[in-house]
């Protein structure tokens, strides 16, 4: 584990906060609970049956013992969780029966924990998809006040790197949007500032990536960041946010100096912010294989209370490492 995780682990000790893991019933998941519950870094709550909870962990020699087991078959929370969800979705049309059949899914229980002050947070997607894990995030938890975007960005820490902060960074969005536009992407620039400062604790030098520095090139696809940059800027101009940049001017100092002389972003950006989700996706992954990268995510940004998704290829010290990040996030809460 890294030092970067290590240090949230620190951070999060300071103010236990309860994170709810709603894939109960999977074996990484079980193997993380037993991490975190050795760590000493957050409580957690398992979603699932616990005969079959506790055959998997006792199997693969898992110590849970002292973790609670939620089934949200036969919790006595049940009835007021779907009377909860029933109210806030009645105008789209759910019923009472429905809400109750909609509650025994995990995903929507561990939301709806989150919403009552039951747990801080929520971290599933192991064997869900994104979508999956976002729709309950969205319709029952909402957007945080004052953010029009839910965005995805995953924390890059890069061993043995001498660009970004120390070798970490953040790539965003690298999970949720498809092709933000103009508008959306300075959105994502702002908020992916926020979760800098808050997780990374420096100050975030963002970088909107292009294939093109300061108009080397004429495209529809440059115009969308060049014009994402200026409504940045506007938006935010306390911020360091500079655009449109290739990826090597925005980190590299020698090349900085070259193609973006005197910007306060080239050279040493940290938040990377890519003009779609193609760019991300592949930008986050090429890092993780190619320079052995820790990447985690892709964490949640804009929603009212944290929720965090987990990539399908995770493994159990990918899932206690974003237990930390959403315990960060429930303590900045």
């Amino acid at each position: 584990m890294s030092t970067f995780i290590e240090g949230l682990k620190a951070r999060a000790k300071q103010n236990i906060k309860t994170i709810v893991l709603a894939e109960g019933e999977e074996k990484r998941t079980i193997e993380a609970a037993a991490i975190v519950k050795k760590d000493g870094y957050a409580k957690i709550k398992l979603l699932g049956n616990p005969d079959k909870i506790n055959a998997i962990a006792q199997a693969d020699g898992l110590d849970i013992e002292g973790i609670e087991i939620i089934d949200p078959l036969t919790s006595d929370k049940a009835e007021s969780y779907a009377n909860e969800f029933y109210e806030l979705r009645k105008a789209k049309g759910v019923t009472p029966e429905a809400a109750v059949e909609t509650l025994k899914n995990p995903l929507y229980f561990g939301c709806m924990m989150v919403k009552l002050g039951d747990a801080d947070g929520m971290v599933a997607g192991a064997i869900n998809s994104s979508a999956n894990v976002i729709r309950p995030s969205l319709q029952i938890l909402k957007t945080a006040p004052g953010t029009k975007l839910v965005s995805a960005f995953f924390i890059i820490v890069v061993p043995d790197c001498e660009y970004g902060e120390n070798g970490t960074f953040i790539f965003s969005d690298s999970g949720l949007n498809e092709n933000p536009d103009a508008d959306q992407v300075s959105e994502i620039a702002i908020s992916s500032a926020k979760s800098f400062s808050s997780l990374i604790q420096a100050e975030p030098k963002i970088a909107m990536l292009s294939y093109s520095t300061y108009g080397s090139a004429k495209n529809p696809l440059v115009d969308k960041m060049v014009e994402a940059t200026k409504l940045a800027k506007e938006k935010r101009p306390d911020l360091a946010i500079d655009g449109e940049l290739q990826l090597d001017a925005a980190i590299v100092d020698s090349v900085a100096k070259q193609k973006a002389p005197g910007s306060k972003v080239a050279g040493s950006a940290n938040v990377l912010i890519f003009p779609d989700l193609n760019a991300g996706n592949i930008g986050y992954k090429l890092a993780q294989r190619l320079a052995k990268a820790e990447a985690y995510g892709p964490i949640l940004q804009g929603i009212a209370k944290p929720v965090n998704d987990l990539s399908r290829g995770c493994v159990a010290e990918d899932i206690a490492g974003v237990v930390a990040i959403t315990a960060i996030q429930a303590q900045d809460k």
